[in-house]
């Protein structure tokens, strides 16, 4: 963005007026009238640094930062396909072998903290399992009709039917074992 901001200021309180306590009538309160002064408040700054380097043993790359923390989760590959109100029944319920499908949402921490112990297990079941992930946001008809109250939630499938449920950012053992129950 060409005009980025670079610094955001909050009113001085100084600048404000000062706050005065008057009697209501009828209360009991005593007729002297007195001002609250608040301190001064100097305003919050954010400025932006230089970029720096980031890695991980998957990749690794130039991150422009603003002075706080950076989240790299959305610029990860994505393993594990997005599956959706349309194609549902083709690729969960008509699959041949075991699903596992996560719920999820992008606003959901949790979620994010589960996702990279998804794709591990994407690839390390690859061809015994499938692996899916509905965005509850985006296909809420798929949540509603599974009983999703809590994400992220991990639901197993077999011969179109829901034969497991995990619910929240378990390990990836208790994930595993769910798995090997219906190979």
């Amino acid at each position: 963005m060409a005009g980025l901001m670079e610094t955001i200021a909050v009113a001085r309180a100084s600048a404000l007026p000062s706050v005065s306590l008057a009697p209501v009538a009828g209360s009991s309160f005593s007729g002297r009238r007195s001002s609250v002064r608040f301190s001064e408040f100097k305003g919050l700054k954010i400025q932006q640094t230089r970029s720096s380097s980031v890695s991980f043993s998957s990749f690794s790359k130039s991150v422009p930062r603003r002075g706080g923390i950076v989240c790299e989760a959305q610029d990860t590959a994505v393993i594990v396909p997005p599956v959706n109100d349309q194609t549902w029944e083709s690729l969960v319920i008509g699959s041949d072998v075991p699903v596992l499908v996560e719920f999820w949402a992008p606003w959901c921490g949790p979620c994010r903290m589960i996702h990279p112990t998804v794709d591990e297990l994407a690839q390390e079941f690859a061809g015994k399992f499938k692996f899916y992930k509905v965005n509850t946001d985006e296909s809420p008809a798929i949540a509603t009709r599974y009983g999703i109250r809590s994400i992220p939630t991990v639901m197993i499938f077999k011969d179109g039917e829901k034969k497991d449920t995990v619910i929240g950012a378990v390990p990836k053992t208790t994930l595993t074992t769910s798995i090997e129950k219906f190979l």
